[in-house]
């Protein structure tokens, strides 16, 4: 048989991942954050998108589009097409796909919720050379430039555990090599108060003297807080003990032997320290009294206050009502007057190019948002029907729940659940949980019914042992003893995990520190 080229039409299908599909999918597991961020970065470099809070002529959408309804009937099935009203079921009834890649070309209005109203003191004015969009605001409490006065500036600036350390530093050392070296150290200190690096390896970096990085370390341990600097938790504590004049040989001892003291071992400690029981409780007490992470008072990172993308609230008529929280969603909107007016200025094939692209864009991004809240109200919706319990009962009525489950359900495909409930809150009377917090493993039953949530075993263990006496304490055999009586076939070695993550001591440790306890109150 010869061989030989020629050519074949072949036809075929395949799944191609375009850019805005995978955009898609990386905003579906966005936090709130992340999504502002992101949306924020697409206001700066799309003209043609504006926030809805910017426009005084939005309108703001029916409340029905961001809320579901589940009235807890357990008959309820996802594919029943003649449900009634009082039923499972949206306040107004949305058409979705079977999976968020399908539903990206599904034409979506992009008109979001406007919770802003113009306040008396605001008038909206026409600023034709606007980048971002063609109307502004201008309120009366702005500066000369018509800008309104920026309230941080008038903050001032947190002091950071660096800059508190550098200004003793300047005025404790002169010779600006060692400040240097001091700076180094500073450095190394992470927001604990620790040296995070040793200091060979600092003075190896640098090219100094070990002895000279050393003196300096020592030096910057006499700093502001006390403590700081430290390698390890009993030097850390031994700097504090050492400024109050409280560092003698008994308690050096104690705290060569922390780790006893963590397992309350106060019998063996007091043989070590050689003092009596009342001299060791008030060394105790001292130890207690220590900041065991000095660098803490100045802060760490900026905090995040956490924001719920869902709300759950109780109906009037027993049900659970599900609806996006407002504040979790930004909502942009499309200038369309302003595209107009730019595609009939533009000239050069590059300048209508350019537009196009931009309106492509700003279409894609108010469709996927659309899209990427209506996949959350979606899954969280089934959530709280799955666990309709545990917000009627509480943790211990928590049940067993997968992501494949889910997905079964509202017809999607298990990563996309997974990446909603990443990092997804849903607020509750029950408190704040992430979404994630509801998909816990199954403990089987002994009697064959329905099986456990491992959340609500990990309660119940918790509960025996708060429950739990000086004279009575529970081994983990004991703990399985029970839990079975309780019809939960769970594995010893199963109560010490679950006990360990709740970081419960083990029994010897809970029985030492309640007689401890005892004695003291005596």
């Amino acid at each position: 048989m010869a061989l030989s080229t020629k050519l074949m039409l072949r036809q075929g299908q395949s799944l191609v991942m375009t850019p805005q599909l995978l955009q898609a999918i990386k905003l579906l597991q966005f936090s709130n954050v992340e999504l502002a961020a992101f949306v924020e970065e697409e206001l700066e470099r799309n003209p043609l998108l504006e926030r809805a809070e910017d426009r005084p002529d939005a309108v703001p959408d029916a409340p029905s589009d961001n809320a579901e309804h589940w009235d807890g009937d357990a008959d309820y099935d996802p594919g029943d097409s003649s449900r009634s009203e009082g039923d499972w079921a949206a306040e107004t009834m949305v058409t979705e796909s079977s999976s968020l890649e399908s539903d990206l070309g599904t034409e979506i209005g992009n008109d979001f919720d406007t919770d802003r109203a113009p306040t008396p003191n605001e008038t909206p004015s026409e600023n034709e050379g606007a980048g971002l969009s063609a109307t502004s605001w201008t309120g009366t409490s702005g500066n000369g430039d018509g800008e309104a006065s920026d309230i941080e500036a008038y903050v001032a600036a947190r002091v950071t555990l660096p800059d508190h350390l550098g200004e003793q530093l300047a005025l404790a050392v002169a010779d600006p090599v060692q400040r240097l070296i001091g700076q180094a150290i500073i450095d190394s200190i992470d927001e604990a108060g620790y040296l995070s690096e040793s200091i060979e390896e600092i003075a190896e970096r640098l090219g100094a003297s070990l002895v000279v990085a050393s003196a300096l370390l020592s030096k910057i341990q006499t700093f502001d807080p006390a403590g700081i600097g430290a390698r390890n938790l009993a030097e850390c504590l031994a700097i504090q003990l050492l400024e109050k004049n409280r560092l003698d040989p008994a308690m050096q001892a104690l705290l060569d032997n922390l780790p006893l003291l963590a397992k309350r071992d106060f019998v063996t400690l007091r043989k070590i320290c050689g003092v009596d029981e009342e001299d060791f409780a008030e060394m105790v007490s001292e130890i207690r009294r220590l900041d065991p992470k000095p660098g803490r008072i100045f802060g760490g990172g900026p905090i995040q206050t956490v924001v719920p993308d869902v709300t759950v609230r109780a109906a009037s008529d027993g049900s659970w009502h599900v609806e996006l929280n407002p504040e979790g969603l930004p909502r942009v909107l499309i200038n369309q007057t302003y595209a107009t007016r730019v595609s009939k200025i533009a000239g050069s094939a590059s300048d209508k190019s350019f537009v196009a692209n931009c309106l492509q864009t700003a279409n894609w991004l108010t469709k996927s948002l659309e899209q990427r809240a209506r996949t959350i109200l979606k899954v969280s919706a089934e959530i709280v029907r799955h666990q309709d319990a545990f917000f009627t009962n509480g943790v211990e009525h928590l049940r067993p729940l997968n992501l494949k489950t889910i997905a079964d359900a509202i017809g999607m495909h298990e990563s996309t659940v997974s990446r909603v409930t990443s990092n997804k809150y849903m607020a509750s009377p029950r408190g704040l949980f992430e979404l994630k917090y509801f998909f816990t493993a199954s403990i089987p039953a002994r009697s064959g019914s329905e099986s456990h949530s491992a959340e609500a075993v990990r309660f119940r263990i918790k509960q025996l042992i708060d429950a739990e006496s000086v004279n009575d304490v529970l081994s983990d055999d004991a703990i399985v003893a029970k839990l079975k009586e309780q019809n939960i076939d769970i594995a010893r070695r199963t109560v010490a995990k679950y006990r360990e993550s709740l970081r419960i001591p083990s029994s010897v440790e809970r029985r030492r520190e309640k007689v401890a306890m005892q004695q003291r109150d005596n």
